[in-house]
Protein backbone atom coordinates (compact mmCIF):
# COMPACT_ATOMS: atom_id res chain seq x y z
CA UNK A 1 0.00 0.00 0.00
CA UNK A 2 2.93 2.39 0.77
CA UNK A 3 4.46 1.72 -2.64
CA UNK A 4 1.10 2.30 -4.27
CA UNK A 5 0.68 5.61 -2.44
CA UNK A 6 4.19 6.71 -3.46
CA UNK A 7 3.43 5.88 -7.06
CA UNK A 8 0.24 7.92 -6.90
CA UNK A 9 2.15 10.91 -5.47
CA UNK A 10 4.68 10.73 -8.30
CA UNK A 11 1.89 10.68 -10.87
CA UNK A 12 0.19 13.67 -9.24
CA UNK A 13 3.49 15.56 -9.23
CA UNK A 14 3.97 14.80 -12.92
CA UNK A 15 0.49 16.13 -13.64
CA UNK A 16 1.35 19.43 -11.97
CA UNK A 17 4.66 19.79 -13.80
CA UNK A 18 3.35 18.99 -17.29
CA UNK A 19 1.80 22.06 -18.96
CA UNK A 20 -1.36 22.12 -21.06
CA UNK A 21 -1.11 20.90 -24.66
CA UNK A 22 -0.03 23.62 -27.07
CA UNK A 23 1.93 21.82 -29.76
CA UNK A 24 0.92 20.46 -33.14
CA UNK A 25 3.50 17.66 -33.43
CA UNK A 26 1.10 14.84 -32.67
CA UNK A 27 3.68 12.09 -33.30
CA UNK A 28 6.07 13.26 -30.60
CA UNK A 29 6.76 10.97 -27.67
CA UNK A 30 5.28 12.11 -24.37
CA UNK A 31 2.64 14.48 -25.73
CA UNK A 32 1.38 17.02 -23.22
CA UNK A 33 -1.86 16.05 -21.40
CA UNK A 34 -5.13 17.43 -22.71
CA UNK A 35 -7.61 17.47 -19.84
CA UNK A 36 -9.08 20.97 -19.51
CA UNK A 37 -11.70 20.91 -22.24
CA UNK A 38 -15.46 21.56 -22.17
CA UNK A 39 -17.92 18.71 -21.68
CA UNK A 40 -21.19 19.31 -23.59
CA UNK A 41 -22.86 16.20 -22.18
CA UNK A 42 -24.74 15.12 -19.08
CA UNK A 43 -24.11 11.56 -17.95
CA UNK A 44 -26.55 8.77 -17.10
CA UNK A 45 -24.83 5.79 -15.53
CA UNK A 46 -26.19 2.26 -15.69
CA UNK A 47 -28.36 3.04 -18.74
CA UNK A 48 -30.49 0.04 -19.87
CA UNK A 49 -30.40 -3.35 -18.14
CA UNK A 50 -29.74 -7.01 -18.97
CA UNK A 51 -32.67 -9.45 -19.08
CA UNK A 52 -34.29 -10.68 -15.89
CA UNK A 53 -33.01 -7.79 -13.82
CA UNK A 54 -29.51 -9.25 -13.79
CA UNK A 55 -26.65 -6.85 -13.09
CA UNK A 56 -24.27 -5.81 -15.82
CA UNK A 57 -21.11 -7.83 -16.21
CA UNK A 58 -18.01 -6.21 -17.74
CA UNK A 59 -19.37 -4.18 -20.64
CA UNK A 60 -16.83 -4.25 -23.46
CA UNK A 61 -18.49 -2.80 -26.58
CA UNK A 62 -21.50 -0.72 -27.61
CA UNK A 63 -22.56 -0.04 -31.20
CA UNK A 64 -25.44 1.94 -32.69
CA UNK A 65 -27.18 0.34 -35.70
CA UNK A 66 -28.61 2.19 -38.73
CA UNK A 67 -32.16 1.49 -37.53
CA UNK A 68 -31.50 3.17 -34.17
CA UNK A 69 -30.98 -0.03 -32.20
CA UNK A 70 -28.14 -0.13 -29.67
CA UNK A 71 -26.07 -3.33 -29.41
CA UNK A 72 -24.25 -3.94 -26.14
CA UNK A 73 -21.63 -6.66 -25.60
CA UNK A 74 -20.84 -7.79 -22.07
CA UNK A 75 -18.95 -10.71 -20.49
CA UNK A 76 -21.73 -12.64 -18.75
CA UNK A 77 -20.20 -12.78 -15.22
CA UNK A 78 -16.75 -12.71 -13.65
CA UNK A 79 -15.30 -11.01 -16.75
CA UNK A 80 -15.80 -14.16 -18.82
CA UNK A 81 -18.52 -16.05 -20.67
CA UNK A 82 -16.74 -19.38 -20.27
CA UNK A 83 -19.29 -21.91 -18.98
CA UNK A 84 -21.96 -19.26 -18.52
CA UNK A 85 -25.56 -19.33 -19.74
CA UNK A 86 -26.15 -15.58 -19.97
CA UNK A 87 -26.44 -14.01 -23.42
CA UNK A 88 -23.45 -11.71 -24.05
CA UNK A 89 -25.14 -9.79 -26.90
CA UNK A 90 -28.04 -7.51 -25.99
CA UNK A 91 -30.07 -5.39 -28.42
CA UNK A 92 -31.92 -2.33 -27.09
CA UNK A 93 -34.13 0.33 -28.63
CA UNK A 94 -33.37 4.04 -28.26
CA UNK A 95 -35.30 4.18 -24.99
CA UNK A 96 -33.16 1.44 -23.44
CA UNK A 97 -35.79 -1.31 -23.69
CA UNK A 98 -34.39 -4.77 -24.40
CA UNK A 99 -35.45 -6.06 -27.82
CA UNK A 100 -33.46 -9.25 -28.19
CA UNK A 101 -30.48 -11.15 -26.76
CA UNK A 102 -28.31 -13.99 -28.03
CA UNK A 103 -24.88 -15.62 -28.08
CA UNK A 104 -25.26 -18.01 -25.14
CA UNK A 105 -22.44 -20.57 -25.10
CA UNK A 106 -20.67 -19.10 -28.13
CA UNK A 107 -17.97 -16.94 -26.53
CA UNK A 108 -15.14 -17.13 -24.05
CA UNK A 109 -14.15 -13.45 -23.88
CA UNK A 110 -16.28 -11.24 -26.15
CA UNK A 111 -14.34 -8.09 -26.88
CA UNK A 112 -14.66 -5.69 -29.83
CA UNK A 113 -17.62 -5.12 -32.12
CA UNK A 114 -18.86 -3.12 -35.10
CA UNK A 115 -22.05 -2.69 -37.12
CA UNK A 116 -21.69 -2.64 -40.90
CA UNK A 117 -23.63 -0.52 -43.38
CA UNK A 118 -26.27 -3.25 -43.76
CA UNK A 119 -26.91 -3.37 -40.01
CA UNK A 120 -25.09 -6.65 -39.35
CA UNK A 121 -23.25 -6.99 -36.03
CA UNK A 122 -19.65 -8.26 -35.88
CA UNK A 123 -18.10 -9.41 -32.58
CA UNK A 124 -14.61 -10.71 -31.71
CA UNK A 125 -13.70 -13.34 -29.10
CA UNK A 126 -10.28 -12.50 -27.64
CA UNK A 127 -9.60 -15.63 -25.55
CA UNK A 128 -9.71 -19.40 -26.07
CA UNK A 129 -10.73 -22.31 -23.87
CA UNK A 130 -12.05 -25.82 -24.47
CA UNK A 131 -12.25 -25.52 -28.24
CA UNK A 132 -13.85 -22.06 -28.31
CA UNK A 133 -12.60 -18.56 -28.98
CA UNK A 134 -10.23 -16.57 -31.22
CA UNK A 135 -12.91 -16.01 -33.81
CA UNK A 136 -14.90 -13.18 -35.36
CA UNK A 137 -18.66 -13.64 -35.81
CA UNK A 138 -21.00 -11.81 -38.16
CA UNK A 139 -24.66 -11.75 -37.09
CA UNK A 140 -27.71 -10.42 -38.84
CA UNK A 141 -29.99 -8.11 -36.77
CA UNK A 142 -31.93 -11.14 -35.49
CA UNK A 143 -28.83 -12.93 -34.24
CA UNK A 144 -28.34 -15.43 -37.07
CA UNK A 145 -24.67 -16.24 -37.77
CA UNK A 146 -23.83 -15.18 -41.33
CA UNK A 147 -20.04 -15.61 -41.31
CA UNK A 148 -17.26 -16.83 -39.03
CA UNK A 149 -13.58 -15.91 -39.35
CA UNK A 150 -10.77 -17.82 -37.65
CA UNK A 151 -10.74 -21.36 -36.27
CA UNK A 152 -12.44 -22.10 -32.95
CA UNK A 153 -9.99 -22.62 -30.10
CA UNK A 154 -6.88 -22.25 -32.27
CA UNK A 155 -4.19 -19.58 -31.75
CA UNK A 156 -2.06 -19.08 -34.82
CA UNK A 157 -0.10 -16.52 -36.83
CA UNK A 158 -1.00 -18.31 -40.05
CA UNK A 159 -2.87 -16.25 -42.66
CA UNK A 160 -6.57 -16.11 -41.83
CA UNK A 161 -6.20 -17.31 -38.24
CA UNK A 162 -6.00 -15.23 -35.08
CA UNK A 163 -4.29 -14.82 -31.74
CA UNK A 164 -6.28 -12.52 -29.43
CA UNK A 165 -8.54 -10.73 -31.95
CA UNK A 166 -9.48 -7.47 -30.26
CA UNK A 167 -11.63 -5.51 -32.73
CA UNK A 168 -13.19 -5.62 -36.19
CA UNK A 169 -14.06 -3.03 -38.84
CA UNK A 170 -16.00 -3.36 -42.10
CA UNK A 171 -15.20 -0.89 -44.90
CA UNK A 172 -17.91 0.51 -47.18
CA UNK A 173 -16.84 -1.93 -49.94
CA UNK A 174 -17.20 -4.87 -47.54
CA UNK A 175 -13.52 -5.49 -46.81
CA UNK A 176 -12.97 -6.67 -43.22
CA UNK A 177 -10.15 -5.56 -40.91
CA UNK A 178 -9.33 -7.35 -37.64
CA UNK A 179 -6.85 -6.19 -34.99
CA UNK A 180 -4.99 -8.84 -32.96
CA UNK A 181 -3.02 -8.70 -29.75
CA UNK A 182 -4.74 -7.98 -26.43
CA UNK A 183 -2.13 -8.91 -23.86
CA UNK A 184 0.83 -7.20 -25.50
CA UNK A 185 4.46 -8.25 -25.31
CA UNK A 186 5.05 -11.70 -26.76
CA UNK A 187 1.39 -12.73 -26.55
CA UNK A 188 -0.92 -12.12 -29.49
CA UNK A 189 -0.03 -11.40 -33.09
CA UNK A 190 0.09 -7.59 -32.74
CA UNK A 191 -1.08 -7.01 -36.29
CA UNK A 192 -3.97 -6.04 -38.54
CA UNK A 193 -5.46 -8.67 -40.88
CA UNK A 194 -7.51 -7.82 -43.96
CA UNK A 195 -10.20 -10.01 -45.54
CA UNK A 196 -12.48 -9.64 -48.54
CA UNK A 197 -16.22 -9.23 -48.03
CA UNK A 198 -16.69 -12.99 -48.47
CA UNK A 199 -14.13 -13.76 -45.75
CA UNK A 200 -11.12 -14.55 -47.95
CA UNK A 201 -7.79 -13.61 -46.37
CA UNK A 202 -5.98 -10.83 -48.24
CA UNK A 203 -3.01 -9.69 -46.13
CA UNK A 204 -1.67 -8.81 -42.67
CA UNK A 205 0.71 -6.15 -41.43
CA UNK A 206 2.43 -5.28 -38.18
CA UNK A 207 4.44 -6.99 -35.47
CA UNK A 208 5.25 -6.39 -31.83
CA UNK A 209 7.26 -3.24 -31.30
CA UNK A 210 7.10 0.51 -30.87
CA UNK A 211 8.27 1.77 -34.26
CA UNK A 212 6.07 3.03 -37.11
CA UNK A 213 3.80 0.21 -38.26
CA UNK A 214 4.55 -1.89 -35.17
CA UNK A 215 2.06 -2.54 -32.36
CA UNK A 216 1.80 -3.36 -28.70
CA UNK A 217 -1.82 -4.33 -28.05
CA UNK A 218 -3.72 -2.90 -31.03
CA UNK A 219 -6.99 -2.68 -29.13
CA UNK A 220 -9.39 -0.92 -31.50
CA UNK A 221 -9.80 0.16 -35.13
CA UNK A 222 -11.95 2.73 -36.95
CA UNK A 223 -12.15 4.35 -40.40
CA UNK A 224 -12.60 7.99 -41.41
CA UNK A 225 -14.46 9.43 -44.40
CA UNK A 226 -11.27 9.26 -46.49
CA UNK A 227 -10.94 5.53 -45.89
CA UNK A 228 -7.95 5.82 -43.58
CA UNK A 229 -7.61 3.25 -40.79
CA UNK A 230 -7.09 4.51 -37.23
CA UNK A 231 -5.62 1.78 -35.02
CA UNK A 232 -5.59 2.29 -31.26
CA UNK A 233 -2.10 1.04 -30.38
CA UNK A 234 -2.95 1.03 -26.71
CA UNK A 235 0.20 -0.12 -24.93
CA UNK A 236 2.24 2.26 -27.09
CA UNK A 237 -0.04 5.15 -26.01
CA UNK A 238 -0.86 6.22 -29.55
CA UNK A 239 -3.11 6.00 -32.57
CA UNK A 240 -1.45 4.89 -35.80
CA UNK A 241 -3.00 5.77 -39.16
CA UNK A 242 -2.76 3.58 -42.27
CA UNK A 243 -4.24 3.29 -45.71
CA UNK A 244 -6.26 0.16 -46.46
CA UNK A 245 -3.22 -1.64 -47.85
CA UNK A 246 -1.35 -1.22 -44.58
CA UNK A 247 0.88 1.68 -45.60
CA UNK A 248 1.83 3.72 -42.56
CA UNK A 249 0.66 7.35 -42.71
CA UNK A 250 0.95 9.01 -39.32
CA UNK A 251 0.98 8.72 -35.51
CA UNK A 252 -1.23 10.72 -33.12
CA UNK A 253 -0.67 10.88 -29.37
CA UNK A 254 -3.01 13.73 -28.43
CA UNK A 255 -5.91 11.35 -27.66
CA UNK A 256 -3.85 9.64 -24.92
CA UNK A 257 -4.02 5.87 -24.37
CA UNK A 258 -6.75 4.57 -26.73
CA UNK A 259 -8.98 1.65 -25.75
CA UNK A 260 -11.88 2.45 -28.11
CA UNK A 261 -12.32 4.65 -31.20
CA UNK A 262 -15.47 5.69 -33.03
CA UNK A 263 -15.41 8.01 -36.07
CA UNK A 264 -18.71 9.53 -37.21
CA UNK A 265 -19.61 10.27 -40.84
CA UNK A 266 -18.57 13.90 -40.40
CA UNK A 267 -15.17 12.74 -39.06
CA UNK A 268 -15.89 13.65 -35.46
CA UNK A 269 -13.69 11.24 -33.55
CA UNK A 270 -14.42 9.80 -30.11
CA UNK A 271 -11.58 8.08 -28.24
CA UNK A 272 -12.10 6.21 -24.97
CA UNK A 273 -9.10 6.20 -22.63
CA UNK A 274 -9.53 3.75 -19.75
CA UNK A 275 -5.88 3.29 -18.74
CA UNK A 276 -4.05 6.62 -18.44
CA UNK A 277 -2.96 8.37 -15.23
CA UNK A 278 -0.08 5.97 -14.66
CA UNK A 279 3.69 6.03 -15.09
CA UNK A 280 3.38 5.47 -18.84
CA UNK A 281 0.98 8.41 -19.34
CA UNK A 282 1.54 10.81 -16.41
CA UNK A 283 -0.97 13.61 -16.07
CA UNK A 284 -3.50 12.29 -18.58
CA UNK A 285 -6.94 11.88 -17.03
CA UNK A 286 -9.12 8.98 -18.11
CA UNK A 287 -12.28 9.63 -20.10
CA UNK A 288 -13.58 10.11 -23.63
CA UNK A 289 -11.85 12.72 -25.79
CA UNK A 290 -13.74 14.11 -28.76
CA UNK A 291 -12.08 15.79 -31.71
CA UNK A 292 -11.56 15.62 -35.45
CA UNK A 293 -10.15 12.86 -37.63
CA UNK A 294 -9.55 15.52 -40.28
CA UNK A 295 -7.00 17.64 -38.47
CA UNK A 296 -6.35 15.82 -35.18
CA UNK A 297 -7.72 18.57 -32.98
CA UNK A 298 -9.20 17.65 -29.58
CA UNK A 299 -12.23 19.76 -28.62
CA UNK A 300 -14.17 18.11 -25.79
CA UNK A 301 -13.51 15.78 -22.87
CA UNK A 302 -15.99 13.61 -20.97
CA UNK A 303 -14.01 13.00 -17.80
CA UNK A 304 -14.38 9.61 -16.14
CA UNK A 305 -15.71 9.46 -12.59
CA UNK A 306 -12.42 7.78 -11.57
CA UNK A 307 -10.18 9.72 -13.93
CA UNK A 308 -7.14 9.83 -11.64
CA UNK A 309 -7.14 6.33 -10.17
CA UNK A 310 -4.13 4.16 -10.97
CA UNK A 311 -6.37 1.17 -11.73
CA UNK A 312 -7.98 0.58 -15.09
CA UNK A 313 -11.38 2.29 -15.11
CA UNK A 314 -13.82 4.13 -17.30
CA UNK A 315 -15.10 3.25 -20.74
CA UNK A 316 -13.12 0.89 -22.99
CA UNK A 317 -15.63 0.79 -25.81
CA UNK A 318 -17.38 3.86 -27.22
CA UNK A 319 -20.41 4.19 -29.48
CA UNK A 320 -22.41 7.14 -30.80
CA UNK A 321 -26.02 7.18 -31.97
CA UNK A 322 -27.62 9.26 -34.74
CA UNK A 323 -28.60 11.96 -32.21
CA UNK A 324 -25.00 12.42 -31.10
CA UNK A 325 -25.40 10.71 -27.73
CA UNK A 326 -22.24 8.93 -26.60
CA UNK A 327 -22.22 5.49 -24.97
CA UNK A 328 -19.39 4.19 -22.82
CA UNK A 329 -18.79 0.46 -22.30
CA UNK A 330 -17.29 0.19 -18.81
CA UNK A 331 -15.39 -2.99 -17.96
CA UNK A 332 -14.06 -2.75 -14.40
CA UNK A 333 -17.05 -0.96 -12.86
CA UNK A 334 -19.43 -3.09 -14.95
CA UNK A 335 -21.90 -0.56 -16.32
CA UNK A 336 -23.13 1.08 -19.49
CA UNK A 337 -22.91 4.88 -19.51
CA UNK A 338 -24.94 7.19 -21.75
CA UNK A 339 -23.69 10.73 -22.24
CA UNK A 340 -26.58 12.86 -23.51
CA UNK A 341 -26.00 16.08 -25.40
CA UNK A 342 -27.02 19.09 -23.30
Amino acid sequence: MMLRASRAKLVLLAAVLVPAFTGTSYAQAGAEPINNLPNPFRTVRDWAHPPGGAPWAAVTAVEAAPDGSIYVIHRCAGNSCDGRKEPPILKFNKAGQLLKSWGEGMFVFPHGATVDAQGNLWVTDAQIKDGKGYQVFKFNPDGKVLMTLGKAGVASAEPGLFDEPTDVLVAPNGDIFVTEGHTGGTKGNDRVSKFSKDGKFIKSWGKNGSGPGEFNSPHTIAMDSRGRLFVGDRSNNRIQIFDQDGRYLDTWRQFARPSGIFIAKDDTMYVADSESWGPDEPGWKKGIRIGSAKDGSVKYFIEDMESTTIDHSGAEGVGVDADGNVYGAVVRRQMLEKHIKK
